[in-house]
């Protein structure tokens, strides 16, 4: 079959479909007449309805549905037979004009652009790395001895230190006026671990239970309360009690509470080791793998098809809004969100995940069952029965492909890596894990 394929713009493509009318009246009857064997319909045995009555109740439907059938099936052969690859789906509309006995649409559709990545080798892409230290172990104690600790009043005439867990009455003013949030009794929280804005606690640091003040607090520009982002209050601050932590001494009872089952400081710190350099190992993993992605964009060149962006402005809308509905916002489901909003970001996704597709079916970079099954099992190690991780994941046929996924994008990094000018850079543990040692480290 000649299929006759117009370029209407760089990846937006026109053909003509043409269909014998004979062959649409005839599978409309044909479905009509199975409609009508099980059709039930007032005043009629069920099988029994008139031909002529199920024609005139159902037939546009019918009608509509072998268009579109027809329709769409002629135009995947015609694709196929010109060897397309269509993205998104096709705008047809019916032509007038068309011979005796057949009719005739126009269909409009994109096709994926060809994807040229330029040389790799000139690619400039910088690789960090970091290794867990003795530092970082010993502060991950520190936090297992803190989520264990508990609490004993402090004498009267003790003042609140870091650590302290205090207890406060405040209320908050701006230009005199309350504000909503800016009030609260018997309310807890820790001194000096920054659950509370720093003039906060440098307020209530050194005061007595039973002690009142009153002092200026800035909030930042932003700050999550949008009502107060960037104002000045007056808080007044009574303390009512001061509590001093007491942490759980590393002891064996401590140590085997914790899942270690020889009890020694050996075990403990040998099996924080393998957990932190196990999430060292995913977080550089992302960060490389986020430069490598970023230097594939900066070193490819391709057209976008439109519809494949407007799809993924949808997709990331929806997304939108299942957040809200989450967060419990009313009719989140119909909330006004312009699709505007994610064009940039969509772009960037569709034009990443063509140039990767490219790359992955150029170099034989798919996941194989093997790496599957290791990225698998190492997910899998930091739960307390890996085999049974194991087993829901491999239960699941969309988790697998979350997995592929996320296996050849690794695939890519290291292609990329292996391909492209790298500069090594050095990260300490604090920087890498977005965290800064403690005064007292």
């Amino acid at each position: 079959m000649a299929v006759n394929v117009e370029t209407l713009d760089k990846l937006e493509r026109k053909m003509t479909l043409t269909l014998p009318v004979d062959a649409i009246k005839s599978e409309v009857d044909s479905r009509l007449k199975r409609l009508a064997r099980t059709v039930k319909m007032d005043g009629f045995r069920p099988g029994k309805v008139p031909m002529s009555v199920v024609a005139k109740r159902y037939g546009f439907s019918v009608q509509y549905e072998v268009m579109n059938d027809k329709v769409g099936e002629a135009f995947a052969l015609a694709a196929n037979e010109a060897k397309l690859r269509v993205a998104g789906q096709p705008r047809i509309t019916e032509k007038e004009g068309a011979p005796e006995g057949e009719m005739s649409f126009d269909a409009v559709f994109e096709v994926f652009p060809e994807v040229k990545i330029n040389d790799l080798s000139a690619a400039q892409v910088e690789r960090v790395s970091a290794e867990v230290d003795d530092a970082a172990i010993d502060r991950t104690i520190e936090i297992l001895r803190k989520q264990r600790r508990t609490f004993a009043q402090r004498p009267q005439s003790e003042p609140a230190q870091d650590g302290d867990r205090v207890t406060v009455d405040f209320e908050g003013k701006i230009d005199g006026e309350p504000f909503q949030g800016g009030k609260a009794e018997d309310f807890q929280f820790l001194v000096g671990e920054g659950q509370m804005l720093k003039e906060f606690e440098d307020a209530v640091r050194g005061m007595k239970v039973g002690e009142s003040r009153t002092f200026p607090l800035a909030f930042p520009e932003d700050y999550h309360g949008k009502d107060v982002a960037g104002k000045q209050a007056d808080f007044m601050v009574t303390v009512k009690k001061i509590e001093v932590a007491n942490l759980p001494e590393l002891d064996e009872q401590l140590i085997k509470s914790l899942g270690i089952a020889d009890g020694t400081v050996d075990g403990l710190r040998a099996d924080i080791r393998k957990n932190l350099e196990r999430e060292v190992k995913f977080r550089l993993q992302a960060k490389n793998k986020q430069a490598v992605m970023d230097a594939l964009v900066a070193n490819a060149e391709l057209d976008l098809p439109k519809a494949t962006v407007a799809a993924e402005c949808e997709r990331m809308v929806e997304g939108a809004r299942a957040n809200l509905k989450e967060r419990g916002v009313k009719d989140a489901d119909k909330a006004p969100i312009p699709a505007e909003l994610f064009q940039a970001q969509a772009e960037r996704r569709v034009r990443l995940g063509l140039v990767v597709a490219e790359l992955v079916r150029a170099n034989d970079l798919q996941a194989k069952p093997e790496q599957v099954k290791a990225h698998v099992e190492e997910l899998a190690a930091s739960y307390e029965k890996p085999a049974e991780v194991v087993r829901w994941y491999f239960g699941d046929n969309q988790r697998l492909a979350e997995v592929e996924a996320i296996v050849i994008e690794n695939n890519v990094t290291e292609f990329v890596l292996g391909k492209a000018q790298v500069t090594d850079r050095q990260l300490s543990f604090d920087d890498l894990m977005g965290q800064q040692p403690s005064a007292s480290a």
